[in-house]
């Protein structure tokens, strides 16, 4: 029972945002900050993160394809796959639910608790539309850059470790990249970055404006924001490969 009221809460929260603004120059800045924190904030873990899944994503494929009948190519084409369907755009949201989703709930959180939300009710302001939305489209149009900034990383990761361990050539590297390449891969990435990007920003979001108690619940719900959209981005992945693949 507990879950359906949760879900009933999270609707009813969504469709709180749907009005017209009271100050469209209000929000604009708002979006712009948060897209700002969204994405600068996140960028230099993305960066560190995509490098190094990269590498590690080359070593393996090499260890486990040695084969003399497996041509080298074969190499720069699982990373680029695996790098464009799987890793970039769920271990990147994973990890930005951890760093976005519960910096979004914890400042929501602590604006609740300490009535600063009630505040701007009382002066006319719909919350919901002022906080929320301005969060989940800067998630929308931000996120999916950071996916494939992780992808371009992953893949020079990859191509950088692979020379440097004298696995394969760079030359060889780059022509495995581009036999069998399909766009079909990237639409499919972005598919998935735009609704984990939604995922995450709205479930924080959630957890955040409805908090009740003091500094201790502030925290609780930021942890239940990230597991719960960890949980949402996995199933969500696993629902969009089977619709799509």
């Amino acid at each position: 029972m507990n879950f359906f009221t949760h879900v009933g809460k999270y609707i009813l929260t969504l469709k709180g945002m749907f009005t017209k603004p009271e100050n469209a120059k209000m929000y604009w800045k708002e979006l712009m900050q948060q897209c700002v924190d969204i994405g600068v904030g996140s960028l230099p873990i993305v960066i560190i993160i995509s490098v190094f899944l990269g590498a590690v994503t080359t070593v393996q494929s090499a260890y486990q394809l040695v084969s003399p009948l497996v041509p080298l190519t074969a190499i720069a084409q699982v990373v680029r796959d695996s790098v464009m369907l799987e890793l970039s755009p769920t271990v990147t949201c994973l990890v930005l639910a951890g760093v976005s989703g519960s910096k979004i709930a914890s400042e929501l959180g602590n604006m609740r608790i300490s009535e600063q939300i009630d505040a701007l009710e009382i002066m006319g302001i719909n919350t919901k539309a002022y906080l929320i939305a301005p969060k989940i489209l800067s998630a929308i149009i931000v996120i999916p850059f950071l996916v494939i900034i992780s992808m371009m990383l992953a893949i020079w990761g990859g191509r950088t470790a692979g020379e440097l361990s004298g696995i394969i050539p760079t030359a060889t590297f780059d022509r495995g990249l581009q036999e069998g390449f399909s766009g079909f891969n990237l639409a499919f990435s972005l598919i998935k970055a735009y609704t984990f990007a939604f995922l995450i920003s709205s479930v924080a979001s959630y957890y955040g404006y409805n908090v009740k108690g003091g500094a201790l619940e502030i925290g609780k719900s930021s942890t239940s924001a990230v597991v719960v959209s960890c949980i949402l981005i996995l199933f969500s992945d696993y629902v969009l490969a089977a619709l799509l693949l």
